[in-house]
């Protein structure tokens, strides 16, 4: 198969849906390694490529629960590289509440401790909250992605300072390194200064992947540039066929090859053994949702308090906040396109958070799958399942075999890296910093 279609799973142990936990059978904890372990050995068993964990630097406890109450990604993921063997293991840490020196140590710790399947999502931290965890100031939505431009640069050469072979380990000469293979970074910039190297040899992938999520000017930028994955928030065919085609289209005007960036909208897949069964299930779900609980989580998406607005009236004429823009720009183009009340946005943003809700058979699934694979509005999907483990299960064993059986997706790992799952080249010393410099002379 020349292309195949990629998963992702974003793992939330209560489930994705806001009130997932509540459905018969579901987990209801983000703290038990058990219910973990398990729900990797699903996706696994599933052929994903990754697990992808998101994060959140402060609680909120009318939010989501699982980012209420949650372990700490990284932490999770090398327990979690124990208990598998290929898929690959994703992870966000902030560009904005983290220095590029830590984060360049602990991906490649796991890409070693895993056999190459890390991969770091490098994001800005929207919420205004996080500041008060850390003794800052929040940056305004500029500040933050200009000081992530500059982190992703360094973390990258940060994980170049060390030739493949600059561990010799010669007992008989008593040489341990060659130390012309092992340079000092020196960088000096506007947000950060770095020495380098960092302590640990290269990585078993030279480079452990970069995932981005940018959803605004500033952050599709930042994503053309830097990242191998990109996730985007999507809701129509129509518009993800546009903002795929411009996506790509600003990779390769940045000086890259558009087929190495692998574009993965969200979809929260409610799979039923009919479509009105999945409807049935999707229903269930709904009215599991505490009120309070969906207007929090929709007046964080739009960046504004709708509490004050009426549920049953139009939706309000509000700016694009300073926090998230994927969310906000779909979520109201959604609105406005369909004539949704403030109530209709509050159901949708209460089921997935904000991300695409697709109910039906598997057959329907693998259908619509199909065709925004083979049509250009996706390379694969970001995986949403409403809980765990009955969800993940019901994808893996229905809607899986119905891809494969369609020539479209993978009926066993061909390799044992991330980078082998997404048909990416392990890099050579000096390529991605090379590949950033040629984009920062294209941009200016």
């Amino acid at each position: 198969m020349s292309r195949t279609i990629h998963f992702g799973v974003f793992l939330l142990g209560t489930g994705n849906h806001t009130a997932g936990w509540r459905y018969p059978g579901a987990d209801k904890t983000f703290l038990s390694i058990k219910v973990l372990q398990r729900v990797a050995a699903s996706a696994e068993r599933g052929l994903f490529d990754f697990l992808f964990l998101g994060d959140g630097l402060s609680s909120n406890l009318r939010g989501h629960p699982s980012y209420t109450c949650r372990l700490e990604p990284m932490t999770l993921l090398s327990a979690l590289s124990m208990s598998t063997s290929h898929i690959g293991l994703a992870a966000t840490m902030s560009t904005t509440y983290s220095d590029p020196y830590t984060v360049a140590r602990i991906f490649s710790s796991l890409d070693h401790i895993s056999g190459g399947r890390a991969a770091w999502n490098a994001v800005t931290s929207a919420a205004a909250d996080s500041g008060g965890n850390f003794g800052r100031k929040h940056p305004n939505h500029e500040q933050r992605y200009e000081i992530a431009e500059e982190f992703i640069n360094v973390v990258r050469g940060l994980w170049d300072c060390w030739g493949d072979d600059a561990i010799i380990a010669d007992r008989a000469t008593g040489r341990f390194f060659d130390v012309d293979k092992v340079t000092a970074l020196d960088h000096e910039g506007a947000h950060f200064s770095v020495k380098g190297p960092i302590n640990q040899g290269r990585s078993p992938q030279g480079q452990p992947l970069v995932l981005q999520a940018g959803g605004s000017e500033r952050g599709q930028n930042l994503a053309a540039r830097t990242a191998d994955v990109v996730f985007s928030v999507v809701q129509d065919f129509d518009e993800a066929k546009v903002a795929y085609s411009g996506l790509k289209e600003r990779i390769r005007r940045f000086g890259r090859n558009p087929d190495h960036v692998t574009v993965l909208p969200g979809v929260m897949p409610i799979v039923g053994k009919t479509d009105a069964h999945a409807m049935e299930i999707l229903n269930t779900l709904q009215s599991f949702v505490d009120s309070k609980e969906g207007l929090v989580m929709l007046s964080s998406r739009m960046g504004v308090d709708v509490s004050k607005y009426p549920l049953d009236g139009p939706i309000p004429d509000v700016p694009i906040p300073d926090t998230s823009h994927a969310f906000a720009k779909t979520l109201l183009a959604k609105a406005k396109r369909e004539n949704m009340s403030l109530r209709d946005l509050y159901n949708l943003t209460a089921a997935a958070r904000g991300h695409w809700v697709l109910a039906g058979s598997p057959q329907t699934i693998a259908d619509t799958f199909e065709k925004w694979f083979t049509e250009g509005a996706a390379d694969g999907f970001n995986i949403l399942p409403p809980y765990f483990p009955g969800a993940l299960d019901d994808f893996v064993d229905l809607v899986v075999p119905e891809l494969q059986k369609r020539g479209i997706y993978r009926k066993a790992y061909t390799g044992n890296t991330l980078r082998d799952h997404l048909g990416l080249s392990r890099p050579a010393i000096g390529e991605y910093p090379a590949m950033i410099r040629k984009a920062e002379v294209v941009a200016s």
